[in-house]
């Protein structure tokens, strides 16, 4: 096992990780901007180091300065969270070849799956379903239409580069082709540097199904169930349970099975996550995740495994601790994610923290860096908590995270709390017969 790792990261991942290291004997080194020096995680660590000033690419994004940071503290190994550098091969490719162990996924692995269309042209060899589409990039407007034609309208324009819904266009039919292909081009090339697009069919109400993988980088890998992901703003992920609430025990095991043999031909180390569309019974492949995402802890908690302890072990050249046969699902669990953000437009709310109780009690889990005092920076992503709740089932979950959101006070910047009190009064939540649009109809009509 290591003795000290880096974390390329902040905030809650980064206190998640360095929970994860301090039950397993080994030290942490956190890296911090200027605008982090106070923040939770510089505190908790065995050592901090400042890596540059505030905006991300002077410091989080940073390969040099990170890199520096690892040579300097004698850092074994660098665990990337999510987010920032967590999926970008270059780092990998450098951090290796400095001979720091990058906890994850190769650099081959991560630019396999960092590209929609080799992705799904791998996933397709595995034997992993896909959305019917294009095959690769299109490279004209009139190869769009012949693939829109094809595959049957509507159709979703998409960046190759893409992610978090930028360079991403719907075409309904082919007279609103030219204007999706050319604005996806346009969006991708601002966005990514990169405005090569593909082609898939639309699913009119499909969920967001993804499915925990994780390989030891050897032949061998698991698969922890799923997650339902369909609550989205603007295909941002806001409201996360597991297991899916429409994917019954048969079902699951089909998907994980083929996921996890897919991640185990592939020699992948570490935690994945293939993530789907399910409509009607069959799943289409639409992007894996070479990390581990931000909605692990309900994984977590139906499977009572510390994954990230995992991706310590298997990092460090240990066996995966658990075979598949070890893995039953324990109840149901839900994650809502906190963003100081003022409601109804999202804008985002940095400020200073004037009073913070985390809820507590059986089945609650608040993963957050916030403490009474703490000033929110404005250069980073806004979510600052992720409240997460385990019951024997949906209702119970749903029960217990309804009285935890009462509990959780977070004074001196706007939130979204409000808006999980509202969702739950919802009969189609209530129910979870939601798909990946229903949360956008639901905002327009009730904070619109």
């Amino acid at each position: 096992m290591f003795n000290k790792i880096l974390i390329a990261n902040r905030g809650e991942i980064a206190l998640r990780v360095i929970r994860a290291a301090r039950e397993m004997g080994v030290q942490t080194v956190a890296v911090h901007s200027t605008a982090d020096a106070d923040a939770m995680h510089v505190r908790m660590a065995d050592e901090a180091i400042c890596i540059g000033p505030p905006p991300s690419p002077l410091s989080y994004l940073s390969m040099p300065a990170i890199i520096s940071a690892c040579e300097i503290t004698g850092a074994e190994a660098i665990h990337p969270g999510y987010g920032f550098l967590s999926e970008n091969a270059q780092f990998v490719q450098i951090v290796e070849d400095h001979g720091i162990k990058f906890i994850g996924p190769s650099a081959e692995h991560i630019r396999t799956m960092g590209d929609k269309i080799t992705a799904k042209d791998t996933m397709i060899k595995l034997g992993v379903p896909c959305v019917p589409g294009s095959d690769g990039g299109v490279p004209d407007l009139e190869t769009a239409l012949k693939v829109g034609e094809t595959s049957g309208y509507p159709v979703i324009v998409k960046a190759t580069a893409g992610g978090g819904g930028r360079g991403m266009k719907l075409a309904r039919s082919a007279d609103e082709m030219e204007t999706a292909f050319r604005t996806a081009r346009t969006e991708a090339k601002a966005a990514f540097g990169n405005d090569e697009v593909y082609i898939e069919k639309y699913l009119g109400r499909p969920r967001h199904i993804e499915v925990q993988v994780f390989g030891d980088g050897k032949g061998n890998a698991v698969h922890l169930g799923e997650r339902d992901c369909s609550l989205q703003r603007r295909h941002q992920k806001v409201f996360e349970e597991a297991p899916g609430p429409a994917i019954d025990a048969e079902t699951r095991a089909r998907i994980g099975e083929t996921c996890a043999k897919a991640v185990a031909d592939l020699g992948y180390e570490g935690a994945g996550t293939i993530e789907f569309l399910y409509e009607d019974g069959e799943f289409f492949f639409i992007e894996m995740n070479t990390r581990l995402q931000v909605e692990h802890p309900v994984t977590e908690a139906i499977f009572g495994v510390d994954l990230v302890r995992e991706q310590l072990r298997v990092a460090a050249g240990l066996p995966l601790s658990f075979q598949q046969g070890d893995l039953k699902v324990n109840g149901h669990a839900i994650e809502v994610r906190i963003n100081a953000e003022k409601l109804p437009n999202f804008a985002p709310s940095p400020g200073r923290i004037t009073q913070y109780h985390a809820p507590g009690g059986l089945g609650v889990r608040m993963d957050s860096a916030l403490y009474d005092g703490y000033r929110i920076p404005p250069y980073y992503d806004s979510l600052i908590g992720k409240l997460i709740v385990h019951g024997r089932d949906r209702p119970e979950a749903l029960a217990r995270l309804h009285r935890a959101l009462g509990e959780l006070i977070v004074d001196g910047v706007d939130t979204t709390i409000p808006l999980f009190h509202a969702l739950l009064d919802a009969p189609a939540v209530q129910s979870g017969d939601y798909t990946i649009h229903w949360l956008e109809g639901w905002l327009a009509e009730n904070l619109g």
